[in-house]
């Protein structure tokens, strides 16, 4: 193993990645806060700490495996911010806000990396090449968690987006798939890599 260049190669997702999640779930918690419910802001989660978001086993230990084995795809989750929707001055409309919240927060993010890309040729050589790369990260990591989590399944945030719009008949139902949500999850991220490389 070229241990001297996957240090390297890993040191170029770790900022993008605890920036990422951190402003991701700082954002939710923010947004909740300011709609009407203060769960998260009471254990302190309207904050940039990485700290409190990061859940050791989905931020570092199922990536670092991952990236360690070369895995086709890197996922990880962090520690989900808790929110109290029947204490939202609206609810069904507020849980959209807070929902949308985070993957327009990880949008905001790519353009800013975008931007910062500008600034490169003003830099030293030593750190340009390191800086192009790390940046470059974060536009695609954070284009791909704005999508990814757009997906309308619960517990995604898209979920919640299409709970909050869909009618109370069919809300109700679409609910339950939450329970099973996340090995729908696992299912889509393990087959979607295969259909693309035989696509």
């Amino acid at each position: 193993m070229d241990f001297p260049g996957t240090i390297y190669s890993a040191s170029t997702w770790i900022v993008p990645i605890l920036i990422a999640i951190t402003f991701h779930e700082a954002a939710h918690a923010y947004a909740a806060w300011k709609l009407g419910d203060d769960t998260a802001h009471r254990l302190g989660r309207v904050t940039f700490n990485p700290l409190k978001h990061v859940d050791p086993f989905g931020t570092i230990l199922v990536p670092t495996l991952l990236f360690l084995t070369k895995a086709p795809f890197l996922f990880g989750w962090a520690k989900p911010v808790p929110v109290a929707f029947g204490r939202l001055g609206h609810p069904r409309r507020d849980m959209a806000i807070v929902a949308i919240a985070g993957p327009l927060t990880n949008v905001t993010l790519a353009f800013i990396s975008a931007a910062l890309l500008r600034t490169v040729p003003l830099l030293p050589e030593a750190i340009a090449a390191w800086l192009v790369k790390t940046l470059y990260q974060s536009i695609l990591l954070n284009l791909i968690l704005a999508i990814f989590n757009m997906f309308p399944l619960p517990p995604l945030d898209g979920g919640r987006v299409a709970l909050s719009i869909l009618p109370k008949a069919l809300a109700r139902p679409f609910a339950k798939l939450e329970r099973f949500g996340f090995l729908i999850l696992l299912g889509i991220i393990v087959l979607l890599p295969l259909l693309g490389r035989q696509i």
